[in-house]
Parts: structure tokens; sequence; C-alpha cells
């Protein structure tokens, strides 16, 4: 049987848009879906550049003005992977055109913008590309606190340190511009932090914040860190730096309850770490599992047992359950609505760093 044709335009061809067209490829490969991906334009400034990345990537065409793709018919859906600054003109535009609508995160540079693109979007498909939620081992710690291995929980604690603030070469990109990103390491590594901890922990009530800012000049975030409250009783930590030297990419999170302790870093990605303090105590230990089995998370849609996977396999996954769920008008999760929830957390931290107090996810002082 024939599947329905889905046309995708990509705005951005960068290292994330490499990321995206990768999952675009790739995703019939390893999934069974409900859909034939076009890969049918891809768009940027550089038509050079575009040119080169069309036929890396296989792209059908090329285009220099983004407003030219939303005027196509031909087109369904619109793949957002430029600057945080401009998710919000591209997505309401998409949506008013009827696109569907993937989004690179965080969703916007403010809440304003991002609660504009989440009404914009309600009658629409959409999805951001908060891809740690698909890695095997973070499902499965979502699996595992769900069957109540970790009882209540009490602390979660995240990091995510990177170096590339350290760099003088990163200084005038628009990842440390403002105008071009909203937020420094908040909005670029934090979201990421956030999004997992609401994913495996639950909503956050209350939080109290500090940014800081290294780099003389700068009018972004170096460093990020709070302490927060969570609905269920919990408390939490949160790092997240551009100068964490000698870390690459270090996402990380711990949870501590009753029963167990979960533990995950990315620079394992195929490993969770688990303690089971219902065990014996002379039997009680912390132990690697391998989250590469026919019975984990993704284990039957990548490779065989024990192959591990890498830092491409999330995305890929994440475009495949976004478009199971449409196909079978399911919600999606991560959606805007959701990323929103992400962009209320980091509005928060911006004013709680400004009063120096605790605030509320709504903004009030707590």
């Amino acid at each position: 049987m024939s599947k329905k044709r889905l046309n995708i335009a990509m705005i951005g061809s960068g290292f994330i848009g490499k990321v995206h067209s990768n999952a675009f490829r790739q995703v019939g490969h390893f999934f069974d879906i409900p859909y034939e991906v076009r890969c049918e334009i891809i768009c940027g400034r550089d038509r050079v550049k575009l040119e080169a990345a069309a036929s890396r990537w296989g792209w059908s065409e090329v285009e220099t003005d983004w407003q030219r793709i939303i005027a196509r018919k031909d087109i369904d859906a619109v793949d957002i992977a430029v600057p945080n600054a401009l998710h919000s003109t591209i997505a309401i535009a998409a949506a008013e055109a009827g696109k569907i609508v993937l989004c690179e995160k965080p969703l916007a540079s403010s809440i304003e913008e991002a609660e504009r693109m989440t009404k914009a979007v309600q009658h629409t498909p959409n999805m951001v590309w908060f891809n740690f939620r698909r890695v095997p081992a973070v499902v499965f710690a979502k699996q595992l606190i769900a069957e109540g291995r970790l009882g209540q929980v009490f602390h979660y604690r995240a990091l995510y340190l990177n170096q590339s603030g350290n760099d003088p070469a990163k200084a005038n990109t628009w990842r440390y511009k403002k105008s071009d990103a909203g937020m420094g390491a908040a909005g670029d590594l934090l979201s990421h932090s956030i999004d997992m901890a609401l994913y495996l922990n639950g909503p956050i009530r209350e939080l109290s914040a500090m940014m800081h800012t290294f780099a003389s000049g700068r009018d972004v975030d170096d460093a990020t860190l709070l302490m927060v409250r969570f609905a269920n009783g919990s408390i939490g930590t949160f790092e997240a730096t551009r100068y964490g030297v000698g870390c690459q990419n270090r996402n990380t999170f711990e949870i501590n309850g009753s029963k167990g302790m979960l533990a995950f870093t990315l620079d394992e990605m195929n490993q969770l770490d688990f303690f089971d303090a219902t065990e014996a105590a002379d039997l009680q230990g912390r132990r690697s599992i391998a989250v590469t089995g026919l019975d984990h998370p993704y284990g039957r849609n990548f490779w065989k047992p024990g192959h591990v996977l890498g830092y491409e396999h999330p995305f890929i996954a994440t475009l495949a359950d976004f478009l199971d769920s449409m196909a079978r008008q399911e919600p999606f999760h991560v959606n805007f609505e959701d990323a929103l929830a992400v962009q209320r957390i980091l509005h928060a931290v911006e004013l709680s760093s400004a009063s120096g107090g605790w605030v509320s996810v709504d903004g009030r002082a707590a």
C-alpha cells in the first residue's frame, strides 16, 4: 500500500540543520513510518552553502527566501532550524498557512513569543526537537520511575556543562548575542535539563536562580544555577555553563528516592546507573545497565543487542514518534505546549536572578 507523501522544507542549514537532515533521511530506514518523507527544500542565506548541503543530504531544491516556502502549496511541513529570535515569525507564518510545524529548541527567545507561537499552532500538528527524551536510557529511566522503583523522590540534580564559552572564536556567533538567542547557557543548555526534569519528575512549582556572565561585554548568561521545588515534594538543583572547561557536552541527571537511585550522563548515553535500596543490605550496590537490549526502548528499531547508539539516533526516534502520533491523530510530546512550559521556567529564572529571591513558575514572588 502506498504511503501519503509528506513534503518537508527546512529553514536553516547549520549544525542542527545537518542533524535534522539526517533524521529526515534515516527515519524510514529504522521505523515503519506512515508517510513517505520527502526532503523538498532547504532554505538559508548563502546559496553556495545551500547547494553543498542539498547535495550532501538529498534536498531537491534550495531557497534563500523562507517566505516563498510558506507560500508554496506543495510543502506540507516546515522545520525551523535557525537562531532562536527567528523562530516566532516563521512558526506563526507557517501555522497560519496550514503547515505542520517542527521547531528546534528552545521554542523562542522570550516568553511572549513562545505564547504567541503556541496559540498559533493550536490547530496544526507541531513538535519541538527536545531530543534527549528519546535517548533509550532516559526513556528506560522514565519506565522505572513509573513502576515505582524509586519510591518517593527526594532529590533531582542536573548538570549541563560545556566549554564553548572559553573559546574566543565563539565570541561573535549568534548563540552569544541576546538579539539572536534571547538567553545564553540557560536557553541553550538548561532548557534541555529542564525538559528532562519535567518529563522524569513532573512540574516545578518555584525556584531561585543565579545567572552569571564571565565574558566582559557579553549580554547573555555564560552560566546559570538554580534551586527548585517540584510539585511532588522533591527538591532539585541545576547547573548549566559554557565554562565547564574539561567538559565538551556533559549532560547528566541523578534522582534519589526512598527505594533507589537513577543516574545518567550523555558521555555514556547507552548506560543507565541504578541503585536498588530494597535489596538486602549486603547485596546493595550501584550498577550500570547497558540499555541496548531488544526489550529496552527502541531496542527493536536500531541495532542488535549490545551495539551502541549515538547522538543522531534520538533525533530519528523523535521524528518517528511524531509522524506516528500525527497519523494516529494523537497528541505528541514534546509539542509547543510542552516547550512553553520550559520557556515559562526560563522566564522565571530571569526574574529570580534579577530579584535575588524565590519566584513561582508563573513569575510571582514565592
